[in-house]
């Protein structure tokens, strides 16, 4: 495909649909997802894997780990979770991320515990007589979930308002001095984190600044390229003003600059092996694909929006009387383009996926080609969630 342009010593020109190539063969999804199956190397590849409670078809850290690899089914995380090859944390959400990347996640333990203490939903949190008496139970007794305590909230109850000793658990987690060492269905267990992370990892002293060139470094090859405000929203460990200083004292990034899907550019930066990559690209497979609302290429709007042109909001909070599209809408990607979206529900006990709406993005033709891309990927899915029936009110 069409190479990036370099400009007699200026930034390198990357054409809007060689960065969208750049950024789904960074994210996994330009080649079909078959073959062999390495879990641990896809949440590698990735970075993180963003975790939600919510479940209408599958949930997020779910649909994702399958859109990259259709081989893969829902108990195999939590039992990397059990064998400590992944930890839970917090980047721009909760999140899994792969256990060796424990020693540059330092800054984020400490950042976090400075941003819960001033968090006002933290608001009624045990001291620190009160959470050190939870931590000695776990100690004694084991892992424990918030099941496992009793405390009430006092006074009003509000929305998102949680008993003293979830907060502290919360708040311990949040701190780096307990981990999740397994689910119970979606509920967190606890256990001490000297029992959860490796010792070698814990006690690898890794320096602040070093921590913040690998989170960056890191970032910008996950991205392909990425402005100051994708570098920092990608993991969310590092703050604007350190991306800044980092980009400014590291000569060997290379400036670009990125076409958008309204044809707009936009400075940015990459990594020295850029040429590298671009030499590399191919272009993406055609096959269609189903993206959860929390997958890496959509979570980011603002970079979703400036790439695909594809505005998409999260309405699951929003009133149903002022949502425009639906509760959980599903994005619809065809080889680079986001060609539509749509409302899928399975309803396991009923033993059936209703795919209920389906809509085309402006200037996107439904051709019977493009629907039956659809139809093979809503059958894919359906064998995901262990389904049998597939009722359509979308025809």
């Amino acid at each position: 495909m069409a190479k990036g342009k370099n400009t007699g010593g200026a930034a390198v020109r990357i054409p809007n649909r060689q960065a969208r190539a750049l950024w789904l063969n960074a994210q996994g999804l330009a080649t079909p997802p078959t073959g062999a199956l390495d879990l641990p190397q896809i949440i590698h590849d990735l970075g993180f894997v963003q975790l939600d409670t919510i479940q209408v078809v599958s949930r997020a850290h779910h649909h994702i780990l399958w859109s990259r690899n259709q081989h893969y089914r829902e108990p195999m995380l939590d039992k990397l979770l059990r064998k400590r090859g992944v930890f839970e944390h917090f980047t721009h959400d909760a999140s899994v991320l792969p256990m060796e990347f424990l020693p540059m996640w330092q800054r984020q333990f400490r950042r976090k515990a400075e941003q819960m203490g001033q968090a006002g939903w933290f608001r009624g949190l045990p001291d620190a007589a009160g959470r050190a008496a939870i931590k000695a139970r776990i100690a004694d007794e084991g892992a424990l979930s918030t099941h496992a305590f009793d405390t009430k909230i006092e006074g009003k109850k509000e929305m998102w308002r949680r008993p003293p000793h979830k907060l502290a658990l919360d708040f311990m987690w949040y701190t780096g001095e307990l981990a999740t060492c397994h689910r119970d269905g979606f509920t967190k267990v606890y256990d001490l984190a000297e029992r959860v992370f490796p010792e070698q990892l814990r006690a690898a002293g890794m320096a602040d600044a070093d921590q913040i060139d690998w989170l960056n470094r890191a970032a910008l090859a996950r991205m392909g390229f990425g402005s100051f405000g994708d570098i920092q929203r990608f993991w969310d460990a590092v703050g604007s003003a350190e991306v800044r200083a980092w980009c400014g004292a590291t000569p060997e990034l290379v400036p670009v600059e990125v076409q958008g899907a309204d044809g707009a550019w936009k400075q940015a930066f990459a990594l020295p092996d850029f040429e590298a990559r671009l030499q590399e690209l191919t272009a993406p497979t055609s096959r269609l694909r189903i993206l959860n609302p929390f997958d890496p290429v959509i979570r980011d709007r603002a970079r979703l929006e400036f790439l695909f042109g594809f505005e998409y909001r999260v309405e699951m909070f929003v009133p149903a009387a002022k949502r425009r599209w639906g509760y959980y809408i599903y994005p619809i990607l065809e080889g680079d383009r986001v060609v539509g979206r749509c409302e899928i529900k399975a309803e396991r006990a009923k033993d059936r996926l209703t795919v209920s709406k389906r809509w085309a993005e402006p200037r996107v033709q439904w051709t019977p080609a493009r629907l039956a891309k659809f139809d093979a990927e809503v059958m894919r899915l359906a064998r995901f969630v262990g389904v049998s029936e597939v009722l359509r009110e979308d025809m």
